[in-house]
């Protein structure tokens, strides 16, 4: 993704923000979809931290071997874009950046509260909207959306398989 034009990144990234939309989202739903982040990761090595919120409340939180307390931050940083927002922390960044700027520079944010880095996405219900997000923190900010993507892409086809 980083070799891609800002400009097809951008229609990528709202691409897959239309795609990935859930029918619901339960504590239960957070704990399979943060699960399978856990193993994905774990299973290609990954020192990540995941962390999934509904509205203020953390539902899941996970940080693997190689991660710190500044992953955590990270974490929450990332998910205070998604929810001022409503799009991903990833989508965010890269819009500042198609109009010449930074997140850091033009969105009189605190950068110290938030951070349009790639990682956390938008947990979106249909006909409901925004709901909460999910969030990885611990690799190049490209890597991070692309495990969550993937991660989302999957816990949706389970949820049509079972459906």
């Amino acid at each position: 993704m980083s070799d891609t034009p800002v400009e097809t990144l951008l229609a990528e990234l709202e691409e897959q923000e239309r795609r990935l939309v859930l029918s619901r989202f339960t504590h239960d739903d957070a704990w399979r979809l943060g699960s399978l982040l856990v193993d994905m990761a774990r299973g290609r090595g990954l020192p990540v931290a995941v962390a999934i919120r509904r509205g203020a409340q953390l539902l899941f939180h996970h940080a693997l071997e190689g991660t710190s307390a500044e992953n955590d931050a990270w974490l929450e940083r990332k998910h205070r874009v998604v929810e001022r927002y409503a799009a991903s922390s990833y989508l965010v960044g890269r819009r500042f950046v198609a109009r010449g700027t930074t997140f850091e520079e033009s969105s009189r944010l605190d950068p110290g509260a938030y951070a349009a880095h790639g990682g956390a996405f938008p947990l979106r219900i249909h006909r409901v909207g925004v709901v909460g997000s999910v969030a990885v923190s611990g690799l190049r900010q490209a890597d991070d959306h692309a495990l969550v993507v993937e991660a989302l892409e999957q816990f949706l086809d389970e949820d049509l398989e079972q459906d």
